[in-house]
């Protein structure tokens, strides 16, 4: 061989090792900025897992442990930990709960795939290898949880109490887990596989404590009546009008002005303006609507001086400022259809209830309407909360105890909580990792060992030993015939019990999502061998 063919082939060989260095090195970032978001929260999980206080530049302020709050909260630069984030709120949307579990148990995976990538193990080995892991590690999920059924009310509120456990709210989570329940039951009938969470619309109203929360069969705004001229507070059987016209005078284009050059014109323009709106007054009065739903307008007034006169003296109760994104969620929950002209209000537009009142609350006035005649599948929640970080809190509470409860209709199956199914199926992926053989098995067994951060994590946070509490649950799922599968940490006693007959009980769904979410984010970041940015 010639020196220069030798060089050349020297040179290559030089430029592929440069060319390796470089893709361990990108993809060792990746596992680290990845993994240092993920330690960050760790310290939330559990019923016993602290709390973060959250500020931003404006000086606002969040108490929360919510994985999924936290997370979007974070100022994340790095393109993997910006990833991470994702993955929490992709169990958010799927399940509504576990969003600390799938970052941890994420954390832990990129843990031990560091490790093996040191070993020398090949990305594409160690990605097919942890596939086979999620696939035999759901089968495993599966086999260890329980029926459940929508009539079965008493599982579904366990479920969803299991789920506030760990909240800044927790106290409260006999009252607001049947609520959830309640709310969701509502709105699905029993053939429905999946639950649509816009059609409960949940209404934060600062003042008295969480206790006074209330699930109410019809409508809550947060505005108050409109009674400037002396209009109703309460209507007995109300004829709702749902109405996106505005009840008074309309205005010139912003490019025009009019110029008004004697008294003469002024009272003819006064003239005019009260006979435009005692025409549209006339025509709400001819289809015997006393309840008008009047929808914000950026343009002009809603509803003027005049107008609210008028309507006053027919006894006609008025609430204006209606969100436009609120329009179709009123209409459905009340049974009438919005009005965009008052030449096309009807009676067959109009919806009606028994009771439509103004409730006065600490926070301030609240309008309740309540026995819809023609009520759709919706429901409304009043949260209430002595302040705003307790209000919040509560409300992101009470949307994970919703999604949970959704969980049940869309997988009717639950398992066991407190590390029980993380333990059983890092057990049985160890025995499983035996049959298999080569490199396969080696890579099974590490993601078995990943997944006993959860147990360990929890045993950690509730300030028990977690070596030995770990032990002996490992001990306990490893006995003969699965008998002990459901046992885990209990918090309260300190040691481990059977968490099905304590009732510690979530969502099978949940552990699945989180396993294959976070089986999948590992396996993309070890397939990233270089980051490219562009302008």
């Amino acid at each position: 061989m010639s020196s220069a063919t030798r060089a050349s082939t020297s040179s290559g060989k030089g430029d592929t090792k440069r060319s390796d260095d470089k893709q361990r090195d990108i993809r060792l970032t990746n596992l680290v900025a990845a993994r240092s978001v993920a330690d960050a929260i760790r310290t939330s999980l559990g019923p016993k897992g602290m709390d973060k206080m959250i500020t931003d530049s404006g000086g606002d302020v969040i108490i929360t442990n919510d994985g999924a709050t936290i997370l979007s909260k974070m100022e994340v630069r790095h393109p993997a930990a910006k990833m991470l984030v994702e993955l929490s709120k992709s169990q958010d949307i799927e399940a509504g709960d576990g969003t600390t579990s799938v970052v941890v148990i994420a954390g832990a995976l990129l843990e031990k795939a560091e490790e093996l990538l040191e070993k020398g193990i090949h990305p594409m080995a160690l990605s097919d290898a942890w596939k086979l892991a999620a696939a035999k590690s759901c089968s495993i999920l599966r086999g260890m949880s329980y029926p459940v059924q929508l009539r079965d009310k008493s599982q579904l509120i366990k479920s969803a109490v299991t789920s506030l456990s760990s909240k800044v709210v927790s106290q409260y989570s006999n009252l607001l887990a049947p609520l959830a329940v309640d709310a969701v039951m509502h709105v699905i009938d029993e053939k429905s596989t999946n639950v649509d969470l816009r059609e409960i619309r949940v209404v934060t109203r600062l003042g008295d404590t969480i206790e006074n929360t209330e699930l109410i069969n019809g409508l809550v705004f947060n505005q108050e009546a409109s009674k400037g001229a002396g209009g109703p507070t309460r209507i007995e059987n109300p004829r709702i009008a749902l109405v996106q016209f505005q009840i008074s005078p309309p205005k010139t284009d912003m490019e025009n002005q009019l110029v008004v050059g004697n008294q003469q014109e002024i009272d003819r323009i006064a003239r005019d303006e009260k006979k435009y709106i005692l025409n549209i007054v006339k025509k709400i009065l001819k289809c015997k609507c006393n309840v008008i739903l009047l929808q914000k307008s950026i343009l002009r007034d809603a509803v003027n001086i005049l107008g609210a006169h008028y309507l006053a003296k027919k006894n006609i109760m008025v609430i204006k400022d209606i969100e436009r994104d609120e329009m179709s969620f009123i209409a459905r929950s009340l049974g009438c259809k919005p009005v965009a002209s008052p030449d096309h209000l009807t009676e067959d537009k109009l919806g009606f209830a028994q009771l439509a009142e103004e409730v006065y609350t600490s926070g301030g006035r609240i309008v309740k309407i309540t026995g819809v005649a023609n009520p759709g599948k919706t429901v409304s929640i009043l949260v209430r909360g002595s302040n705003n970080l307790v209000l919040e809190e509560a409300e992101r509470s009470l949307h994970d105890a919703l999604c949970v409860v959704r969980s049940l209709v869309k997988e009717r199956s639950i398992i066991a909580g407190g590390g029980a199914p993380e333990t059983q199926v890092s057990v049985q992926l160890a025995k499983y990792a035996e049959t298999l053989g080569g490199l396969d098995a080696y890579c099974v067994q590490a993601f078995a060992d990943a997944l006993e951060v959860i147990p360990y994590t929890l045993a950690e946070n509730a300030g028990l030993n977690p070596i030995k509490i770990f032990t002996k649950l490992r001990k306990a799922h490893s006995a003969a015939n699965n008998a002990q599968k459901d046992f885990g940490i209990d918090i309260k006693k300190g040691d481990i019990s059977d968490m099905y007959k304590n009732d510690v009980i979530q969502p099978l769904l949940v552990n699945l999502n989180a396993i294959n979410l976070a089986t999948e984010f590992v396996r993309m970041i070890l397939k990233v061998d270089d980051i490219i940015t562009t302008r």
